[in-house]
């Protein structure tokens, strides 16, 4: 009987079936909830600070203490810190309550409070400088500021994925390198032969925090490194091989490059719509608010809320220009590997916490990832031009 993919991709379907499945996809369908509720607690909270008058206060205040250039850095600690605080109840509920919920977390309040306190530094300092930053531009070129936003934008996201894997990410996990055994070189054997220059894996103990599969090459400038976190090694070689295969991807690809492309030009155009909504806003509100004008530092939450608003309804967008090179990845993961069920049987397991069946809209709209249907059938295609290929795993 002719191999159909079809027919496959149904079968690997079926194992995914009752509870676990209506868990996984309530938990999922939940998160396109979020999105709105995400959007509207980030506006709700701003909108507090402005009509509370804090922001405008905040702004005199840092004006009076410092100059121009440091004013706005000035400002922003204190708001980030009070926009966290006000937005707390929703961020403890989503992150850790709702992830419980679902069994989704392995570890208690303490453990994620403390990982929590040190993502709310290091993201109040990163978004505090290009504040500084992005407020001098404005300053400098008043009517053409989004244009020199999106540079500065785009340099420290840049500057953030080249500083991740030495400085950041080690603050939450620990990084060590793999011992050698099979895993390890069956790993730097897809890696040379595939062009990516690497001698070492690191093994990520994210055990501590759940237990979701996860693997990655990331870095940039010096610092890439490929590693791959305990939970993927307690999978079978095959589906290990087939996951750093994606991810090796990824490199081989050169996706850093041209997703940092697009997401450049998404934030310019959504940059220009704040530009151009901004002092409109303004023009009615910002007597109101105390907020001066664009060089106010405390114009810094009516920005927040027009870029929230602009970057909810490019959802899809953002969404389809990941899930884009994901699928890309995939792709290239097969030829690498060769290994299309154990890819298939990675692909179930990752659909524990993702919707494994959307409609085409719902993967269009709501998925930065390929759905568990499209990975797995794929996979089933590609293993359907290969039959009977003796390095077929």
């Amino acid at each position: 009987m002719a191999f159909d993919p079809e027919l496959a991709t149904q079968a690997y379907m079926a194992t995914l079936k009752g509870a676990a499945r209506a868990r996984s996809d309530a938990y999922f369908e939940g998160g396109y909830w979020l999105i709105l509720w995400g959007f509207l607690a980030t506006v709700g909270a701003n909108l507090i600070v402005l009509q509370l008058g804090w922001a405008g206060r905040l702004s005199k205040w840092a004006q009076a203490k410092a100059g121009p250039m440091l004013a706005p850095l000035l400002f922003a600690v204190p708001y980030l810190l009070l926009i966290t605080l006000i937005m707390a109840p929703y961020t403890v509920y989503t992150e850790f309550f709702r992830e419980h919920a679902y069994g989704l977390s392995n570890q208690n309040f303490a453990e994620w409070g403390g990982e929590a306190l040190i993502v709310i530094a290091v993201d109040t300092l990163i978004a505090a400088i290009l504040w500084m930053g992005v407020s001098a531009v404005i300053r400098r070129f008043p009517r053409g500021w989004w244009l020199g936003g999106t540079g500065l934008s785009v340099v420290v996201l840049m500057a953030t994925i080249t500083l991740a894997p030495v400085y950041l990410d080690p603050l939450f996990n620990d990084y060590k390198p793999l011992p050698d055994g099979p895993v390890k070189t069956e790993v730097l054997k897809l890696a040379r032969a595939n062009g990516v220059p690497a001698d070492n894996v690191f093994l990520v103990d994210a055990s501590r925090q759940s237990d979701r599969i996860s693997a990655n090459v990331n870095g940039m400038f010096g610092t890439t490194r490929i590693a791959l976190n305990d939970n993927l090694m307690k999978q079978d070689i095959n589906e290990i091989r087939a996951v750093m295969a994606h991810e090796l991807g990824h490199y081989v690809l050169n996706h850093i490059w041209t997703l940092l492309l697009g997401m450049s030009l998404i934030f310019a155009a959504s940059l220009a719509l704040v530009a151009a909504g901004t002092p409109w806003l303004l023009a009615r509100l910002g007597g109101r608010w105390g907020i001066t004008g664009m060089a106010d530092p405390g114009v810094l939450p009516v920005l927040t809320i027009l870029a929230s608003a602009v970057f909810f309804v490019a959802t899809p967008l953002t969404n389809s220009l990941i899930r884009v090179h994901e699928q890309e990845a995939d792709i290239f993961a097969h030829n690498a590997a060769r290994a299309p069920d154990s890819f298939a049987r990675i692909a179930m397991k990752l659909s524990q916490y993702r919707k494994i069946e959307p409609t085409p809209l719902e993967e269009i709209i709501f998925f930065d990832h390929p759905s568990g249907h499209t990975r797995v059938m794929t996979a089933m295609r590609w293993k359907a031009e290969h039959l009977g290929e003796p390095d077929v795993r």
